[in-house]
């Protein structure tokens, strides 16, 4: 199929291209799948010792669920994908479920970002108010919050399939690794640049508002810790927000890292772009869990038992 001046109608699907540099593709979809595979057995742990013990039927632990579920969609979304172009070969995919997984790949990322702000308003509360804690944050309403931000997220994702379906198609070849906005802009007819700017303005304010909240809920505990005149309680509350911090820190440094040097003008090559991007998506989701399970004491002494 020829890539160039062909119209939306004639084509039929995107052959990925991202991976064509690469050396030994086989070994690295491998590392991937073992990868992969980790992340899924990994978050589905958590979610099956959470859901399991009644006990653990508390704010905290629900949102940790949630935050399982959102790293296992996120993953899904893309690594499927990535792996049978690495190790099968397979680089072609329809134009519909291309659409269909780039919504699911920018829902799921921002959901992220809310699964993570909304964890830092429970370490707030749970320190600030640590007597109404439960009659603040009840089981249902965190279940509430969490269906909502999925909802808020689905809605605020569905403007980028509305910016996209409109256009004309005129490559079928795309230079990355998996369909998202970018990949799909670049492959369609008009000029990419101002799409790129309203996708990358949207990213932005979605990643630096949420950092901001999270910041403004850690400045407001900094506060409350300082204040208490017990050295344990001190310690208790650093204990409790140690294992959000390195989950904070895992998700927001490679996206950090990506925002600020597109938005600077730094021009990535497709490699880096590329591992950017897996280590954006892999790198959270596959140190979340453990870090729950290994920093939470009921889940790590069910993990022990086990």
């Amino acid at each position: 199929m020829s890539v160039q001046n062909i119209s939306r109608q004639a084509i039929t699907e995107f052959v990925f291209r991202g991976f064509d540099s690469v050396q030994n593709p086989l070994i690295v979809g491998v590392v991937l799948l073992i990868l992969y595979i980790f992340v899924i057995i990994a978050n589905t742990a958590n979610i099956y010792f959470i859901v399991m013990d009644k006990r653990l039927y508390q704010p905290m632990y629900l949102f940790i669920c949630n935050l399982a579920i959102v790293d296992i969609v996120l993953c899904t979304s893309v690594c499927p994908t990535m792996i049978g172009i690495l190790v099968v070969g397979y680089k072609s995919m329809p134009y519909a479920p291309c659409i269909v997984q780039m919504f699911v790949l920018h829902v799921s990322g921002l959901m992220e970002m809310f699964a993570i702000s909304v964890m830092a308003f429970d370490r707030f509360i749970a320190i600030s108010s640590p007597l109404r804690y439960h009659s603040i944050l009840t089981n249902v309403r965190c279940v509430l919050i969490s269906i909502v931000l999925w909802l808020a997220s689905s809605a605020i994702m569905a403007m980028l399939p509305a910016t996209v379906l409109p256009l004309q198609i005129c490559y079928s070849a795309v230079k990355y690794m998996f369909c998202d906005h970018a990949s799909i802009i670049r492959a369609t007819c008009v000029d990419p640049e101002p799409y790129f700017n309203k996708a990358s303005i949207l990213s932005s304010v979605l990643c630096f508002g949420t950092f901001s909240f999270i910041c403004l809920s850690y400045i407001k505990i900094v506060i409350v810790v300082v204040r208490m005149s017990s050295q344990s309680d001190k310690k208790k509350a650093f204990n409790t927000c140690f294992s959000h911090l390195i989950v904070i820190i895992c998700f927001y440094a490679p996206t950090f890292t990506r925002t600020v040097l597109t938005r600077i003008g730094v021009v990535l090559t497709l490699e880096e772009r590329n591992g950017l991007m897996v280590g954006t998506i892999l790198g959270p989701s596959l140190i979340n869990p453990f870090i729950y399970c290994l920093r939470t004491e009921r889940i790590r002494s069910k993990l022990f038992k086990m």
